[in-house]
């Protein structure tokens, strides 16, 4: 269980080392500023989908150090460049083998559910 005080305090320490005030974390994170009101406030206990929010945005925010105090931050073991995503299979083909093919069109949908169709140029 984690000590809403302690969680507290690391994470004002988080807010002071990145020079943020609460807003601008909670707009970094992608979470409701009153959600970071709360916690500061020890009305509210951080939900497990905060906390992945907060280290998956600070790589340097050790998740041991912010859930129970244990480790260092910011952590000085180096973060792990992100892989690269591979190419985008067929799904069509009902497996992951990269597919060698022409693009016959591109669809663009959008929120108000109108939809535009893009053919790519033919010349060669």
């Amino acid at each position: 269980m984690v000590n809403t005080v302690a969680f507290k305090e690391r994470l004002e320490q988080i807010l002071t080392h990145y020079d943020l005030n609460a807003s601008a974390f909670a707009d970094a994170i992608g979470v409701q500023r009153s959600s970071i009101s709360h916690l500061l406030s020890g009305r509210n206990k951080p939900s497990l989908d905060f906390v992945l929010k907060v280290v998956r945005e600070f790589p340097e925010v050790n998740l041991y150090w912010l859930l129970n105090g244990r480790g260092e931050f910011p952590d000085s073991a180096p973060v792990p460049a992100k892989e690269p995503k591979p190419p985008l299979a067929d799904p069509r083909m009902g497996s992951t083998e990269l597919v060698d093919s022409e693009i016959e069109s591109i669809v663009v949908f959008y929120k108000d559910g109108s939809f535009r169709k893009f053919l790519p140029s033919r010349t060669k």
